[in-house]
């Protein structure tokens, strides 16, 4: 239960509290021409924008964003892991032969390398602390869950980007009575996600992009040998379009592609003294292995960041609601942040929050061209996006730039993926599965045998093709 009745339990949470207010951009008045036109002002929208720039520096691009400030969805918000995909190597391997999902594990690795490098070179202090991110059994039933991404690390001659570590050398990384054994990956990275996001919505202005934000966008198409985008205050046309919408795109252009779900937050107290006791004082991100999996890290002032994978579906792309503020679930997430760290019974916990996650049925994301060529949308990040929306926003700022370069070769690119039922039964479905997951996995938890029911419902998204996990 939680112990702290002053918790500030908010739909924009700590990290954009953290980062202070910024002045909103003026939205949309009038019509506006440009080469490039960006919907969406999170990570990937964001990182498009300022590639084009860099590629083509007189390049007129103009981003559109619906909340009063880029940033202060989903991209401000998450946990700041600012990883690779090495955990995912398997899985790529499997969907896209090894050779493609070698080259995409390294773009994806070099994105995190441009992040720290654009935090240096433009003097955006977003915190980032480059520390090993660490997968760990928490029961029985997840161990040796990571071996196949460390045989395929293996297989594709990166054995050191994936390395298993025993019960001991978890230890020496974070000492919870918990855990079991782990995996670690060594080359990510943490970093405070809304200081991250608006130190690059700064620079894009400073770079001569033009934002406008309260500016939701209510209708697009391709038109003629462009596109055009039309607001409540006026219309930008463009010769193409970069459609970075997240979990919106489940409502439009990839209806029947996303699954919207819901991770949320709890934050504690400063307890530098619990971190001493756990020796976690190397920075490391870590997760369990659980499907509805745990996230935490720390903070510069020693706090511990805990987040759940475990939110309630969205029907539809309403996300406005639980997505973001969901009492049941945080007050879970705060039990199993207890059960993993019990030192911390009797701190305070300062703050919660939530935010929609666009899943992919593949759990990788992907870009998907649009009917005529001239617009590009990208999403499916599932809750792993800090690190890879920059190598998605890379990848978009070439396509819409029309260049054909290595970025734009990826293996993401217009991919087939498995379609999601129409609602309401994609909601039914995906609650029904979620709620089974849980109940497996609590049981498994627990040294139990899960239910004959749970573990057949939760089997469901891999016999259609789903892949559940890393």
């Amino acid at each position: 239960m939680l112990e702290n009745q002053r918790m500030r339990h908010t739909r924009l949470g700590y990290w954009i509290e953290e980062a202070g207010p910024v002045a909103p951009r003026p939205a949309l008045a009038g019509d506006r021409e440009a080469d490039v036109l960006v919907v969406g002002g999170g990570y990937t929208g964001m990182w498009a924008a300022w590639y084009a720039r860099q590629l083509e520096p007189e390049a007129r691009v103009v981003l559109l964003e619906t909340e009063e400030v880029c940033g202060h969805g989903p991209s401000g918000r998450n946990g700041g892991f600012c990883n690779a995909m090495w955990f995912s190597l398997a899985s790529m391997r499997d969907r896209w032969g090894a050779e493609a999902a070698s080259t995409t594990a390294r773009a994806a690795q070099a994105a995190v390398e441009r992040i720290e490098r654009f935090c240096a070179e433009q003097e955006v202090d977003a915190w980032f602390r480059p520390a090993g991110y660490v997968q760990v059994s928490t029961a029985a039933a997840h161990d040796c869950s990571w071996l196949d991404a460390v045989e395929a690390c293996r297989e594709l001659g990166v054995p050191e980007m994936l390395r298993p570590l025993s019960r001991e050398e978890v230890a020496e990384r974070c000492s919870s009575p918990a855990f079991r054994a782990g995996a670690e990956s060594p080359t990510s990275a943490t970093v405070q996600p809304a200081r991250l996001a608006l130190g690059l919505r700064e620079k894009l202005l400073a770079a001569g992009v033009e934002i406008y934000e309260s500016s939701p966008v209510r209708s697009f198409r391709e038109a003629g040998d462009g596109v055009e985008a039309r607001t409540d205050g006026g219309t930008v046309r463009a010769a193409r379009a970069i459609l970075a919408i997240g979990s919106a795109a489940k409502a439009g252009p990839l209806r029947g592609r996303l699954t919207v779900a819901s991770s949320h937050i709890v934050l504690t107290e400063p307890v530098p003294d619990v971190l001493e006791q756990l020796g976690w004082t190397g920075g490391e991100c870590i997760t369990d292995s659980r499907s509805l999996l745990h996230y935490f890290r720390t903070t510069n002032d020693g706090r511990i960041v805990f987040g759940w994978g475990g939110g309630r579906i969205a029907m539809g792309a309403r996300t406005k609601g639980r997505s973001e503020v969901d009492p049941a679930v945080i007050a879970g997430a705060a039990d199993h942040l207890h059960d993993y760290f019990p030192q911390l019974r009797g701190r305070r916990i300062t703050h919660a929050w939530g935010g929609p996650i666009d899943a992919s049925p593949t759990h990788l994301p992907a870009i998907t061209t649009l009917g005529q060529g001239r617009a590009f949308v990208a999403a499916g990040y599932t809750g792993n996006g800090v690190g890879p929306s920059n190598m998605v926003g890379r990848t978009l700022a070439s396509l819409a730039l029309d260049r054909s370069d290595e970025h734009t070769h990826l293996a993401f690119i217009d991919q087939k993926t498995p379609r999601v039922p129409p609602e309401p039964f994609h909601w039914i479905g995906g609650e029904s599965i979620r709620f089974a997951i849980e109940k497996k996995e609590e049981a498994e938890m627990q040294g139990h045998q899960p239910s004959q029911l749970a573990s057949a419902v939760a089997r469901v998204p891999e016999l259609i093709g789903f892949h559940i996990g890393r």
